[in-house]
């Protein structure tokens, strides 16, 4: 008989998660860094019922993986900091429950919950419609609704790495076979996690994708006087409404009720490695969330701005991506869509990593300012021609 029980989950009370103490999943692995524990599990009872789940445990901070949700990372908590935010759909939802297809194109939304959603993998931006209004791409697409397989564990004693594995199809009849392999990547005694993402047509013929990285913020990271620290080489509004907050485009007040989104497209300073840093710090600066990826695949960054009333999602996004989330469309007219022959694999490399005292803000500042010290930054008081489908 499996030897299971039941468990509260971090901050969420209304669910629980029987965890399987003998699945291949759950292990404690010494190294000589210290110890990495790992459980399994699944979601019991409501709309996260059936939900993978698999806790990882650092020794300084654990994170909470949903296999069942593309492999997205539902919440990070470390030293008593919560990473992640309060949707109003409070999730997980399992994806058999969100309507992708709804007519509208935001059936995405009745599942949007986690800290970390990958966004595509045909498609990331607004939904799309044809001329007949139908529905032809929604919203975010459809890889964060995707259930993972082939899960597994693999570490190393010696350096105390350990990484959470998971493989996700995303694939129609005569149209695409996308496959991604994900790779969260820790170690024994380290607050940062990697994220190393392989994307593989896996079909015949030549095909398009995009792909961004929906990394959600909200309290007690975001509170009023909270900002996004990031080393601008190019900045625009989306719209019109975004342009009239630009002179404060990356400050986060108090949650405001019938706050409607900003959206600002930006590219990066990067290092001599291409890579460059991005953190939304909280206002007493003494917690934040730091965000480093490579430009080489991700040349681009969103920031999404949504200070509305903590019932209504209290929330920021950092999105390493591809490209900007305008319609499939109009991103490739951009010739922004990125394009992998039969058989090739394209690689995307990011890390997060969180901040739970004032010294780590401020060293993650200091690399930040260093990235663009002597760059003087260009920034588009109106949406850009060419970046946004509504300018």
């Amino acid at each position: 008989m499996v030897n299971t029980k039941y468990a509260r989950v971090l901050d969420h009370p209304e669910s629980s998660i029987r965890w399987d103490q003998e699945s291949p999943l759950t292990m404690t692995v010494e190294t000589r860094e210290g110890e990495i524990e790992t459980r399994y599990g699944r979601f019991v009872g409501g709309p996260a019922d059936g939900v993978e789940v698999v806790e990882i445990d650092t020794g300084v901070m654990r994170v909470v993986v949903l296999p069942t949700r593309g492999m997205s990372i539902w919440k990070i908590e470390s030293k008593g900091i919560r990473f992640g935010f309060d949707s109003p759909i409070a999730g997980p939802i399992h994806p058999s429950l969100v309507p992708i297809d709804d007519p509208s194109g935001l059936g995405f939304l009745e599942g949007f919950d986690e800290l970390v959603v990958r966004c595509g993998l045909e498609s990331n931006g607004a939904p799309e419609h044809d001329e007949h209004g139908n529905l032809v791409y929604p919203v975010h697409g459809r890889i964060a609704n995707l259930p993972a397989d082939a899960l597994s564990i693999e570490y190393d004693e010696a350096s105390g790495r350990l990484e959470l594995i998971g493989e996700v199809m995303e694939a129609r009849w005569f149209a695409k076979r996308l496959r991604l392999k994900s790779r969260l990547r820790v170690r024994a005694g380290s607050y940062r996690v990697y994220l190393l993402d392989d994307v593989t047509n896996e079909l015949s013929k030549p095909a398009t994708m995009q792909l961004l990285y929906h990394i959600n913020i909200g309290s007690p990271v975001l509170d009023d006087g909270a900002v996004l620290e990031a080393p601008i080489e190019e900045l625009a509004p989306r719209d019109e409404l975004s342009a009239g907050e630009i002179d404060e485009w990356n400050q986060f007040g108090a949650p405001q009720d019938n706050y409607v989104e900003r959206v600002y497209f930006t590219k990066l300073c990067v290092d001599d490695s291409n890579e460059t840093t991005t953190m939304v710090r909280s206002g007493d600066g003494s917690c934040g969330l730091a965000v480093t990826h490579n430009v080489n695949h991700l040349p681009y960054f969103i920031l999404w701005k949504n200070t509305a009333a903590k019932s209504d999602g209290y929330v920021v996004g950092m999105e390493p991506a591809t490209n900007f989330p305008n319609k499939r469309s109009f991103e490739t007219e951009q010739d922004r869509l990125v394009t992998i022959e039969p058989g090739e694999t394209k690689s995307f490399r990011l890390s997060l990593l969180p901040l739970i005292n004032e010294q780590a803000v401020n060293k993650t500042s200091e690399r930040i300012k260093s990235l663009s010290e002597t760059f003087e930054a260009t920034v588009h008081r109106q949406p850009k021609a060419g970046w946004s489908d509504m300018s």
